[in-house]
This record gives structure tokens, sequence and C-alpha cells, in this order.
């Protein structure tokens, strides 16, 4: 495309989508392919879909946007699920536009309740959106390498004593989690280690912030990613899935950060905050999933077909299989067998994401288990085909 900006770090190799059905997207030339990534991440209830474009179409002939001095109950009365979703009773939200405003709201909003010289804690493979104040991390922030937990004997318990943990520093204002994306990579850190860390947080009255831009909205199988975590977080980010494909993101708080909030000076103003358009979109994606119990079935799912996944590892083409709930990540031999797996996938009709030494899926929750075994068959013929990688 000669006259859109390529910035985006990846290969562009269909340029021609000109509609969508649910999992499925058509080229000009009418060649299906089926997409396991939901867009970007973000179409978790499939594109175009019929009950996510109503809402859209109905309040288009309502209100889309509002200013400063006025509003839609609409906003409130979805805030109010999103409240009741997180179980943060009497807390407040804000509706954005993207998940990487999201994330630095929240960082606004505890750098002004701390008051004082701050840093913020995340884990070192964590992605927090493409701002410059969470890409540039040599400054104000602590990351935390989490390597050598994986295979660490005592990471079911988290050892007090262990050096990493106390090298946290105690000037820390928010611990920023990603429960499971990583970076893309869909690793999962255990789950005494994230308590533990949130306890030294909370001891040194820092906030915790769950990033659930991606892992948010049903992806995991639980409503929010964090849910798989013995924890409860101060402030919670959210975005893609909550809009299937609009953009819109929300940052909520709970009750004591809105009441410090009320107390102080903080301001924060962009030109769609707010907009009834994106709450009616919020409304109807929480509707849907909860009228077609997808939260249920992105749990059932994930589990069969995760097995799927794992009958394809013969250890020398695929090596491993990590997911949970409808994010998976299948680990290759090597990035030149990945990359040419990717691209007969996409001969074949099927996108998944090219990482490297892995592939990612993230398909709709609304996939059903007949596209996905077709998927599995077409993958398994092509790891099949010693050809493919000579």
């Amino acid at each position: 495309m000669k006259n859109i900006l390529d910035c985006t770090g990846h290969q562009l190799k269909i340029p021609n989508i000109i509609r969508s059905d649910g999992v499925y997207l058509f080229d000009s030339d009418e060649k299906r392919y089926m997409d396991l990534e939901s867009g970007v991440w973000c179409a978790a209830l499939g594109h175009k879909n019929r009950r996510i474009n109503d809402a859209i179409k109905d309040q288009i002939d309502r209100i889309m946007h509002v200013g400063f001095c006025y509003s839609s109950e609409i906003v409130d009365s979805v805030a109010n699920s999103l409240l009741n979703l997180t179980n943060f009773e009497s807390g407040k939200c804000v509706f954005l536009s993207s998940g990487s405003e999201a994330i630095e709201i929240l960082r606004q909003i505890s750098r002004t309740l701390s008051g004082k010289e701050h840093k913020t804690l995340t884990l070192h493979d964590a992605y927090l959106g493409s701002y410059s104040s969470v890409i540039d991390r040599e400054k104000n922030w602590y990351s935390f390498n989490w390597e050598k937990c994986e295979t660490c004997p005592s990471k079911n318990a988290c050892d007090s004593s262990c050096k990493a943990l106390l090298s946290i520093p105690e000037n820390i204002s928010e611990f920023v989690f990603e429960p499971g994306s990583a970076s893309g990579f869909v690793r999962f850190p255990p789950k005494a280690l994230i308590k533990k860390i949130v306890s030294i947080v909370r001891k040194n009255k820092g906030k915790v912030i769950a990033n659930e831009v991606t892992t948010g909205i049903g992806r995991t199988g639980k409503w929010f990613g964090y849910q798989h975590y013995d924890i409860e977080p101060d402030m919670i980010a959210v975005g893609k899935g909550v809009g299937n494909g609009y953009p819109v993101s929300v940052a909520i708080v709970n009750k004591e950060i809105a009441s410090e909030l009320q107390e102080s000076s903080f301001d924060y103003m962009q030109g769609h905050q707010n907009d009834p358009l994106a709450a009616a979109v919020v409304r109807e994606v929480i509707q849907t999933i909860t009228d077609e119990n997808l939260i249920e079935g992105a749990r059932k799912k994930g589990v069969k077909f995760h097995a799927q996944l794992e009958s394809l590892v013969d250890g020398k083409v695929a090596i491993g299989i990590r997911g949970r709930g409808l994010m998976f990540a299948i680990d290759l031999a090597s990035e030149r067998i990945t990359s040419k797996i990717y691209d007969d996938l996409i001969e074949r009709g099927y996108i998944v994401c090219n990482r490297g030494s892995f592939l990612r899926i993230d398909p709709p929750l609304t996939i059903i288990e007949q596209q996905f075994s077709e998927f599995v068959d077409a993958l398994s013929c092509i790891i099949a085909s010693n050809e493919s990688f000579t």
C-alpha cells in the first residue's frame, strides 16, 4: 500500500481484504481466510458480528460523541456494568480509545496519588503499550526478570528470602501486571510469585494495575486474566476485545482510588473521552458474552484445543505448546521453520501470528470446534511435509 505508513513491524501479507464474516476474511479474489488472530486480538466476537453492528447502528442514530460539559446516561450505565464485573463497587471508569492510553492514564493516576519520587514495577517481558512513557524503561522503572522463576524449585511457594524479591525497591508507586501476554509470547508467571510481588508493593503503599488489554474480556477463560491469580488489583486497563474491533478502552479504578482522586487535582482530557458510541459497543460486547456463555465456552474449548495442538508436538518441528483459555503459542524448532509454516498457512487460508520461534493463536471466542479442527488438520499436514522445510 503506497499511501500507508508501514510502521507495525509486521509484514503485510494480504493487502486486498474486502469483507468479513465471523472467523473468516475474504479478499478481492474471493479467497477465504480463517482469522485465528482476531485481527489484532480485537475481534473477540468475530468479524461483522450482527449484535455489535446493530448496536453501533442504533447508537449512531442517537448520539455518538459528547463534549466536556454534557454527557449521556448510557456512559454511566455501562460503567456500572464494568464495575460489577470487576467487583469494584463504588469505583469509577473512564472510556478512552486505546489500551495504551488506558495504561497511561492509570500510571498518571498512580503517580499523582503517590506524591513521591517513584518507580513503576513490571515484569521484564511485559508489553504495556506504544506510548514513549512505557517503551523507554531506563528511567523510573524497575523490570523484574522472572526467567529463573519458571524452573525454580520453590516457584509454588516463592521464598521471601529470594534475592530477586529482596531487590525490589521500596519506592514503587505501582506494579503494572500483564497476566499472560508477555509481549505476545503467551507466558504465564507463577501464581506465588505474583502474589508475593503484590504483597511487597502493597506493604510499601504502592498500587496494583492489571493490564487486561489482551487478556481481558474472556480471552483466558475468565472475565479477566488476573482472576487466575490470588490478587485484587486497584486499577484495571481494558481494551482490544472490549470493542470487538471498535477503538475503545476503559480505565477502571476501585472505590479507594476514586475517593482519593476526588480530593486531588488530577485532570485528563482527550477528544473521544466517554463517547456514547464507545459505551454502546462495550455494553453489547458484555451482553453478548454473557448471553452466549462465552467465558465458560473459552475455558472448555481452550482445554480441547490445547490437547489438539499438543498432538502436533513431535520434538523435531513442533517443540511445545503454551496456552490458557483461547490464547496459544506453538514453539517451533527454528525461526526459519516458523516463517515457512506461517507462509504455508496463509497460502492455505489460515492467519496466525509469526513471533520468530513460535506461532501465536488468539481465535475469536465464537470459533466452533469444527473450524479449529480444520486448522489443526492443515497445520498437521504442513508439519508432516518434509519438503516444507528444505
